[in-house]
């Protein structure tokens, strides 16, 4: 018996270098190619290939479309207004933003008001990305009711005493905000260092914090005070279970997509959270050719998965499967936002696509629901292409999963606008609204740079309702450009 086994792997490994050195057919392919199957979950969940090309399937359903805007009632925020370097006062364009939150994930009130914060920045200058913090008095729903209290951070702020990576940052990147349990504005951003490849330098992305001190100048105007307690959290992942920025271009390979941004902060039994986008690491299924013979990233049956295998280790997209290993991760924070634990990835998409961008996250009816938005243009699917854009939603009963899609194949969201459309939406984002089964959706409207007069702007937000594992688009439910809550 032993005998026979050594003659069987002898064969495999015989056939394997034939093969490697230019031998075989596609009948030795086929043999090799099963030779390297093997189905591995790491024990966290998967976006599938499956369920992806099931979602095409429900593309065009009315319960799943974002819902069409009248572009001639689209305005620019008016209060979205910067001097440039030159004196000269010019509109803005916004982007992502994010609302103050309480730790459930409703809409925080800060004495009288709603704030939102959002990247924002000069429409002819695409590295001018900065966050800053609109206001409006709780009540109001009209875009009129922005106003602008500018910049969160000052440009001297990035150098902090005792922080090694603030002061490379050269852009500020997404990420959520939280009214504290003693009455203080907590910001969770995104670092993003510069990109110089000579000199390695590869945008690495840090998960950072700060305080910001808003005080009321008067009965209608709020103003940022400055900031402290800025620091940073989490670097550039850890390389085991995140994927960190010089394992993804060590080899110069810059197809790759690194993430480690959009922190989303989150509470659960006392205890603090961050959830943000991500790749995966070492120990969770990393990134490489060996990834396409994993029959857990497939789904669906075997023969699926033998004939999509096969379909893409001869696609154009192979490389790009390859490097595919999207993930949304999540770590454990101290009182002081410092590290306290580094968790396993709540899901992940390897082969599919390598940028499932800004989660989101909260609970509800005692299930905990994750959102990812994410660009078809960014997939390797096979029927979906560059203009297909989604809000992708699972559920669990757990915050650490395991994750089920929503609409049986993670689907929410979809349009397949032209980008030069004004009403072209992309970063939706979901929240939740107090004794309610409707959400409110936010996204910006627009892309950056596109027109002289039409400036990425807030989006007419949408009522979204969710059931248990089933989400639908409310009929009539769109609300005002930029209304963040349907509460009285």
């Amino acid at each position: 018996m032993k005998l026979k086994n050594l003659v069987k792997q002898a064969t495999v490994v015989t056939l394997s270098t034939a093969i490697l050195v230019g031998g075989g057919g596609p009948l030795a392919f086929a043999k090799q190619s099963e030779t390297l199957d093997h189905k591995e979950d790491y024990g966290i969940s998967h976006i599938t290939r499956s369920d992806m090309y099931k979602m095409i399937e429900q593309h065009g359903d009315p319960k799943y479309t974002v819902p069409q805007f009248d572009a001639s009632t689209i305005q620019n925020i008016p209060s979205a207004k910067k001097y440039n370097e030159f004196g000269q006062l010019i509109d803005l364009d916004v982007w992502d933003t994010w609302p103050l939150q309480n730790a459930d994930g409703t809409v925080a009130e800060y004495n009288g008001y709603h704030i939102v914060f959002g990247l924002a920045g000069d429409p002819k200058n695409g590295s001018d990305t900065f966050i800053y913090m609109f206001y409006k008095k709780v009540g109001e729903t009209s875009l009129d009711s922005w106003k602008n209290a500018g910049r969160v951070f000052k440009d001297s702020d990035k150098y902090a005493p005792n922080d090694p990576y603030l002061k490379d940052q050269t852009e500020e990147w997404s990420g959520s905000a939280t009214l504290t349990s003693d009455g203080e504005v907590r910001l969770f951003y995104t670092n993003r260092g510069g990109f110089d490849a000579e000199q390695e330098k590869y945008g690495k992305q840090t998960l950072t914090t700060a305080q910001v001190n808003v005080s009321e100048v008067d009965a209608n105007t709020l103003k940022v005070d400055g900031v402290e307690d800025f620091k940073s959290i989490f670097e550039g992942g850890d390389g085991k279970v995140y994927q960190n920025v010089n394992q993804a271009f060590k080899d110069g390979n810059f197809l790759n997509n690194h993430t480690l941004r959009d922190p989303h902060y989150i509470e659960e039994k006392g205890r603090k959270y961050l959830v943000f986008e991500a790749n995966t690491g070492t120990e969770y299924g990393y990134e490489g050719e060996k990834s396409l013979y994993n029959k857990a990233y497939y789904g669906g049956s075997t023969p699926f998965f033998q004939s999509e295998k096969e379909k893409l280790l001869q696609s154009p997209k192979k490389e790009l499967a390859t490097l595919a290993n999207g993930a949304m991760g999540i770590i454990e924070i101290n009182d002081d936002y410092t590290v306290k634990k580094v968790m396993k990835p709540l899901i992940a998409s390897n082969t599919v696509t390598d940028e499932i961008e800004r989660p989101n996250i909260f609970k509800k009816d005692g299930k905990w629901y994750l959102f990812t938005s994410s660009r078809g243009s960014k997939m390797t699917i096979d029927g979906i292409d560059d203009r297909d854009i989604y809000l992708l939603g699972y559920v669990s009963d757990s915050l650490t999963g395991p994750y089920k899609p929503l609409n049986d194949t993670g689907i929410v969201l979809h349009h397949d606008l032209d980008p030069y459309d004004v009403t072209w939406t992309y970063a939706h984002f979901a929240i939740p609204q107090k004794n309610s089964d409707n959400v409110v959706v936010t996204s910006y409207m627009t892309n950056r740079g596109y027109f002289e007069d039409h400036k990425s702007t807030f989006a007419p937000s949408f009522l979204l309702n969710i059931k248990g594992s089933k989400t639908s688009v409310v009929k009539d439910g769109i609300l005002e450009q930029g209304q963040i809550t349907i509460n009285k």
